[in-house]
């Protein structure tokens, strides 16, 4: 396993781009985790978020048209045992730093991202995405995995 040289940086992964990642094996959100494993990132949760993945990982078990996935449960859970740092949650913020997500199941995500500065949340999300352009000055971007990608420096074969 490689090790970064220098501090992991924090992001914000919605329960989307983690399904990617920890069920679906989609090729985006495997990159996402080669850099969590590498140690470049720093995946941060909240214990609502926590929550929020534990209950759709659980449907993987009982919804029909979800069972096909139900072998990557036990993986999945174990990935977000490992690969998760749970963080707490966020204080109310200052007025002119809150912003509103049109999905209330969202707004943990754009909140602590606002609250600690999380330089990235990565979501596939639209109504999250939305918030992108406010949340830039507050130091934040919300960007899809595929942007995030593509935004990153080339990394070495």
């Amino acid at each position: 396993m490689t090790h970064a040289t220098t501090a992991p940086q924090d992001i914000i992964l919605d329960t989307n781009v983690v399904l990617d990642w920890l069920v679906f094996e989609h090729h985006s959100g495997l990159a996402i985790g080669r850099s969590v494993a590498a140690g470049e990132l720093r995946w941060i949760a909240s214990p609502a978020m926590h929550e929020e993945l534990v209950d759709v990982l659980g449907r993987l078990l009982h919804r029909p048209s979800l069972l096909r996935w139900s072998h990557r449960h036990a993986p999945a859970m174990a990935g977000l045992a490992t690969w998760a740092h749970p963080v707490p949650p966020p204080g109310p913020l200052p007025y002119g730093e809150r912003l509103r997500c049109t999905d209330p199941d969202d707004q943990c995500f754009i909140d602590l991202a606002i609250a600690r500065r999380t330089p990235c949340l990565l979501t596939r999300d639209h109504a999250l995405r939305r918030l992108a352009r406010r949340a830039r000055p507050l130091g934040v971007a919300i960007l899809t995995p595929e942007a995030w990608a593509l935004a990153r420096p080339l990394q070495p074969a």
